[in-house]
């Protein structure tokens, strides 16, 4: 097995809203990054700052001791790691591979057994934090797989988070980031709702926030994205058609496991409407449009 004293050459496949920032802790802690990304160009001022390019995942595979994946559907990372010109067939014997997509549970244990049977060491390690979060090296890391295997990559984890929880064996990660991604859809519709009334009862939006935001009705969303949607600004640190694919795996898993979670559903039916009218490239605060109907 690899162990943390071992690792030098960490590479990172995505290199999106959160990924960039990630890779770029990984970049300044002094290992040698090397970085894919399907857009060239989103590489760019890593590779500036020193970090190796590769047009290829299997190229990436067989030069490092870990490889970290933040992509953006379960399709894509059942194509990296488990495809013909994917990870598993081509890493080193040995080699941690770290999925930091939110995905299916089910599919972070397929992938953990063919790790496992090829002498790889496979780990689902979702985050939650946003882009903010990202760049602050504060996210909130929700892990599951052996603990020898967690144990091995903990250092290389905290430089991108600041709360690293091993939750169980392989799944055990997807599964919390489900609970996760429930418990900021409803609370999304609280928070655009909120403020939707501030501002229909002819309040101040920022002083409604600023007396709520410490009370019992606290939370990240409201701290974080509320100053973003009184201020309109809906550049997403969380894409909502990201966000619908979440609530579709958590709907499903939760199908699957009979429970019945209706504030899921009617979130990401909001959220769909606001895909359709051309917001699912931005942030999951646009749901206030919802309300306003601008």
């Amino acid at each position: 097995m690899t162990t943390a004293s071992d690792i030098r050459n960490v590479g990172f496949i995505g290199l999106g809203v959160m990924g960039a920032s990630m890779a770029r802790h990984i970049l300044k802690a002094g290992y040698t990054l090397h970085v894919y990304t399907r857009t060239a160009s989103k590489a760019a001022s890593l590779v500036a700052d020193g970090a190796i390019w590769h047009d290829a995942v299997a190229s990436m595979a067989k030069a490092c001791e870990v490889i970290i994946t933040m992509v953006g559907y379960p399709k894509d990372v059942e194509e990296i790691y488990l495809g013909q010109d994917g990870l598993i067939a081509h890493a080193k014997e040995g080699a941690h591979l770290i999925d930091m997509t939110t995905s299916s549970p089910l599919l972070a244990q397929r992938i953990f057994d063919a790790a496992a049977a090829k002498g790889l060491h496979a780990i689902d390690a979702p985050v939650s934090g946003g882009d903010v979060g990202a760049r602050e090296a504060r996210l909130s890391i929700m892990i599951g797989g052996e603990s020898a295997d967690v144990q091995a990559v903990h250092s290389l984890l905290s430089l991108m988070g600041s709360n690293i929880v091993h939750q169980g064996q392989a799944g055990a990660g997807q599964h919390t980031k489900m609970c996760n991604q429930i418990a900021i859809a409803s609370n999304m519709m609280g928070v655009c709702e909120a403020l939707a009334y501030a501002e229909k009862a002819g309040l101040n939006p920022e002083s409604v926030l600023k007396s709520i935001e410490s009370g019992a009705a606290g939370s990240w969303s409201l701290s974080n994205l509320g100053p973003r949607i009184i201020a309109g600004n809906l550049e997403p640190g969380f894409y909502i058609k990201h966000f619908i694919k979440d609530m579709g795996i958590a709907l499903e898993s939760a199908k699957e496991m009979n429970l019945d979670t209706p504030g899921l559903a009617l979130a990401r039916q909001l959220y769909r409407q606001l895909a359709e009218k051309g917001y699912e490239d931005k942030g999951t605060q646009a749901l206030i449009h919802y309300y306003t109907r601008s």
